[in-house]
This record gives C-alpha cells, structure tokens and sequence, in this order.
C-alpha cells in the first residue's frame, strides 16, 4: 500500500525540530501505483511563501527504512499554502491560501490540487474564497464530499462541497463566530484555530482560540453544510487559547491542546449526542518556561499515548 502524507511547517518549523514535527501529519492509505516502490511514502510540505524564501508546496518522497527524503517537485503560484488535507481516494491535495484578500475580497482562499503519484506533482484544479481571513486548516470529511476550513483571522468557519473531480464548490456555509475571552492581546475576538470531524463524521468540532471554546456542528455531507449544535459548544480554560485536537482512536475520548497556557484539555466525548465534557486539563512542561506555545497534538494508533508539541 502506497500512503500519502503531509507535513504542514505551519506547525513542523514552529516545534521541536522535523523529527517531532512527523506527529503533525495527515496521513492516508491509497492503492500502490505499480511503479512505487514498496516502503516509501509521498509526502507534502505545506509552507508561507510570504517571506520569499519559500515557493509554495513541497513534494518529497520519504524512504521508511533510512528516514531519507528525496526532493520530487515544487508546486508554486499559491500564496501561503500553510496547511494541506488529503482526499479519501489519495487522488487530491488541498490547500489554505493564508491570506487576508483574495481576488480584491478580504477573505483567504483553498485550493484543490490533483496529486501525480509517479511524479509528487500537483495540478491546480481550482480555487475557492475561504470565507474568512487567515484561513490556516482544513480537513476533508470521511465520504470525501465536504472540505471545512477554519478561517484564524476572522474567527469564522466554511464548508464547501468537493465535486466528483476533485474541485471546490463555492462555500455552503458560513459562519461567523461572536465574542472574547480573558488575554487583552490575542483574545479580543474569535479566532478559529482548526475543524476537525468526527469518527462518526456527524459533527465538527472547531477549536477557537480567542473564544477559549470548542464549538461542535452538525455535519450534512450530502449537502455539504454545517450547523450549531445543541449544545452548542463546550469551554477550556480561560486563557488558555484552544488551538487543535485530536480524537481518541475508541472515540470516546477528545485531547484540546491549548497554545498559549502549554496545556491539554481533556474531554469526554458523547458520540450519540456529540457532547464534551471536560475531565481534566494537564500542562505539557515539568515547570513553566516563558514564551512557550503548544502547536500540534496526535493520538497514538493504539490510544495509550498522546503527543503534543512545545515550540
């Protein structure tokens, strides 16, 4: 079986080093092309091209038994390409614009891109507004029909529906998140950090970092449309900035890791209702060290342990 991964440097060049940024990846089985040679991965590098020194997207393919990455392709023409999903059937890559403007509107943009398993080349399909500013993630639910993208800037959320070609409908919903929360610098607002779906894919559950909330949605796939939930949202602690998550493998269990406290949150999860409650909050650092921020959090296979990154 030949998997596709990325590597988003959005969260890989801000932690520990590369070797701890591999938590950080998406990761996808697809059918072996013949010409792939067995234990090998194509992998993505999504990055900011805003700097100069970056072009965009980065191909690479990693040899599992050295640990050697071999350059294959650029894709270049997207503007901060930070954060990339794969489609279900490992055919597309899809990509944040992380922008305040797009097209003489103040929103960000995603990008559907087909994925050339011989090469690691991408093709542009198209291009859709992110319906917010600073869009910085997006996943793809199970069936492959919607991609949801959190928008960082303007505190807002979309869904757009996926065509059977892989392109990028316009946005079936959107919505604009309300309020603050305690740090008078990065919480005078909402700040959507993350969508992520869960196992069950009826709901998605966003982080907001300048709400200090985890706000759930019901999911429509077939319509490609999120709506509030009732109970809406469940609260992290006040300052602590909620930035990812991850599902425990059993489902019964959701990690928050809060980047401005170096904290995880841990909540019960309802599926049947698509409730949280909180268990417990730990820290991720023997003793406080100043500047500190979390990035990243994954759940091991085997759901004993739980990695989050200190950067």
């Amino acid at each position: 079986m030949q998997r596709t991964m990325v590597w988003n440097l959005r969260n890989a060049l801000r932690t520990c080093g590369l070797a701890l940024a591999a938590l950080g990846m998406g990761s996808l089985a697809a059918p072996l092309p013949a010409a792939e040679p067995k234990g090998r991965l194509l992998t993505f590098f999504g990055t900011y091209t805003n700097s100069g020194k970056s072009k965009g997207i980065y191909s690479f393919q990693l040899d599992l038994s050295s640990g050697v990455l071999t350059p294959l392709a650029v894709t270049e023409g997207l503007r901060n390409p930070s954060f990339l999903a794969i489609h279900p059937t490992g055919k597309f890559l899809y990509a944040v614009s992380e922008v305040a403007d797009n097209q003489g509107s103040a929103s960000g943009a995603v990008a559907a891109l087909a994925i050339d398993h011989a090469s690691g080349r991408l093709t542009l399909l198209n291009q859709q507004s992110s319906q917010g500013a600073g869009p910085c993630h997006v996943s793809v639910d199970r069936t492959g029909q919607v991609l949801l993208v959190a928008n960082y800037n303007s505190g807002s959320v979309a869904s757009l529906p996926i065509l059977p070609d892989g392109r990028l409908g316009k946005a079936a919903s959107a919505i604009q998140h309300r309020g603050s929360s305690v740090d008078p610098r990065r919480q005078t607002g909402p700040h959507a950090h993350s969508i992520n779906v869960s196992p069950d894919n009826r709901f998605a559950l966003v982080a907001d970092l300048g709400l200090d909330q985890v706000l759930v949605y019901r999911l429509d796939p077939a319509n490609a449309t999120l709506t509030p939930h009732d109970p809406p949202l469940a609260g992290t602690p006040p300052g602590g900035g909620p930035r990812h998550l991850a599902f425990h493998p059993s489902g019964k269990w959701v990690y928050v890791c809060n980047e401005m406290l170096s904290s995880v949150s841990v909540f019960a999860y309802d599926a049947a209702a698509g409730k949280l409650a909180m268990q417990q909050t730990i820290g991720t650092l023997p003793e406080p060290v100043a500047g500190n921020t979390t990035a990243e959090i994954l759940v091991h296979p085997s759901g004993r342990f739980v990695y989050c990154s200190n950067r």
